[in-house]
């Protein structure tokens, strides 16, 4: 009976759902009044003149487009506990994560209004999509088990006991209303745990003989669980622990490697996938249909878009579009301005458009190059740090290089990992020495990379190979790519480019 009356609540959503999928462009255009009026007294709404009730046009000429680093010395303000900055008042919680280029870790202000009216609405929309797509599976009438990192006290206010920074999942999580903390698991004593090894050892024990229906989290850290779980039951797959398991939200990395693997993990045709695109900026995207890549644009979570066209990129002054100016199948950076503050905010991220009514969307990538197969978050300045340290270590010369997921093995309970394939100019004498010094300035450099190596919990040490000379330039010219601006590509969250280089080296 609960199962059925949380159903009944969270479905009253669907006519939200309904109403912006059919007038986009008026719910944007009164998400983006609802901002700069809600902001105008603020430091920022101030010293753009949110006040005069400035439209698109207008706005977009006179806030720059922002990145972290650009924002960083007015969030540094914000962290040390400055009101009025950004947002009305003073914000007490910050999600954590990597892909900053200035610092270990960039910190992003959760607001009260982006916990729910952004990330909790969302979190709705999702379980709102899920019971109307798969009614059959009942997925509210058991327990949701979610993993999620950790949080802290916020370094930059050490006399702050209330104000946090930690993994967006944990502030989420730390804040739930009721009803949600109602059917998840495990509790949050054993969720937030920041031990990953103790983490996974002690849910997985808890979870054992709980009617689990819903996974919720990143595939790195749910794979890892599930081979616990049923290594712990003696089972042969986990479907024998949890029969009414029906449904896996994922998120944060690419799901496409995993799929065969969770195939294996989960047998049966029971089991339903849906993907969320999420980040500790907001909560942009959904699966709304079964069997689809396309992710539904949620347009009324405090969230106003805009666009940078591909030409656009790399321009000081980028020109960005409207969402009624995009177009099919255009790859467009994604710019936000939202309501924990982040104003004209471009996170990195590009996208296609793959429908208009509604607005649908494919993440293709990033504006950098990054790796991000395991939620390690690993950018193109990381990787280049990491090639640096390890050549003044060992007193050799790169002349190109590299790097490509290794993928969970589905046949035997091994770890992802990274593949470095490198071409040396003079190779070291010592290689394992350069791979250790990899890894280790990759572990200083980026914390979600460190916290996924932990005791090889998630990702094991690098892997060193090393290509022979001349390998890349014939990868070059065989591509029809060699000279001029043309690069090889450093990081890849998949193994095309480098199978293709390996063959090369091969001949």
């Amino acid at each position: 009976m609960i199962g059925s009356l949380l159903t009944w609540a969270v479905q009253r959503r669907l006519a939200s759902i309904d109403h912006f999928r059919q007038h986009p462009h008026d719910v944007q255009q009164r998400v983006f009044q609802e901002l700069l009026l809600k902001a105008r007294a603020t430091e920022w709404g101030r010293r753009y003149g949110f006040a005069d009730a400035p439209g698109p046009h207008e706005f977009a000429q006179r806030v720059p487009v922002s990145s972290y680093e650009d924002l960083y010395p007015t969030l540094e303000r914000v962290l040390r506990g400055e009101a009025d900055v950004l947002w009305p008042g003073s914000v007490l919680w910050f999600a954590k994560s990597s892909g900053t280029t200035n610092a270990r870790s960039k910190f992003i202000p959760v607001t009260h209004d982006s916990l729910h009216d952004c990330h909790y609405r969302a979190g709705r929309d999702m379980t709102a999509t899920a019971t109307l797509l798969y009614p059959e599976a009942r997925v509210l009438d058991g327990k949701t088990l979610s993993l999620g990192g950790n949080h802290a006290p916020n370094p930059f206010r050490p006399d702050a006991s209330d104000s946090r920074v930690g993994d967006v999942s944990a502030v989420i999580m730390q804040n739930l209303p009721g009803w949600a903390e109602y059917i998840r698991t495990p509790p949050l004593e054993l969720a937030l745990l920041d031990e990953w090894e103790e983490k996974i050892e002690r849910v997985a024990r808890h979870v054992l003989d709980v009617n689990v229906s819903v996974l919720a989290g990143v595939p790195t850290w749910m794979i890892v669980l599930l081979r616990r779980v049923t290594a712990l039951a003696g089972a042969d797959s986990i479907t024998d622990v949890w029969p009414n398991l029906r449904l896996f939200l994922h998120g944060a990395v690419a799901f496409g490697p995993y799929r065969e693997l969770f195939r294996q993990l989960i047998p049966g045709s029971q089991m339903n996938y849906l993907e969320i695109y999420n980040a500790s900026e907001g909560y942009f995207a959904l699966q709304d249909q079964p069997g689809s890549q396309d992710l539904l644009l949620l347009l009324d979570h405090g969230i106003y878009y805009e666009f940078i066209p591909a030409e656009q990129f790399e321009a000081a002054f980028p020109r960005t579009l409207t969402l009624e100016q995009v177009e099919l199948d255009k790859n467009y950076a994604l710019v936000i301005s939202t309501n924990a503050g982040l104003w004209r905010y471009k996170i990195g991220d590009t996208v296609r458009f793959t429908s208009l009514a509604p607005y649908r969307i494919r993440i293709t990538g990033r504006t950098k190059h990054f790796l991000n197969a395991f939620g390690e978050e690993v950018v193109i300045e990381n990787a280049d740090a990491a090639i640096a340290a390890a050549c003044t270590a060992t007193g050799t010369t790169v002349r190109d290089f590299t790097v490509a997921p290794i993928y969970f093995d589905a046949t035997r309970a091994s770890r992802g990992g990274h593949q470095w394939l490198v071409e040396f100019s003079r190779p070291p004498r010592d290689p394992a020495r350069f791979a250790i010094v990899l890894d280790q300035t990759l572990r200083q450099l980026n914390s979600d990379y460190d916290a996924k190596r932990h005791r090889d919990l998630a990702l094991v040490a690098p892997v060193l190979t090393i290509a022979a000379p001349g390998t890349f330039e014939r990868w070059l010219r065989r591509k029809g790519k060699l000279g001029g601006q043309h690069k090889v590509p450093r990081l890849s969250n998949s193994r095309e480019v480098v199978e293709e280089i390996l063959r090369e080296s091969d001949q």
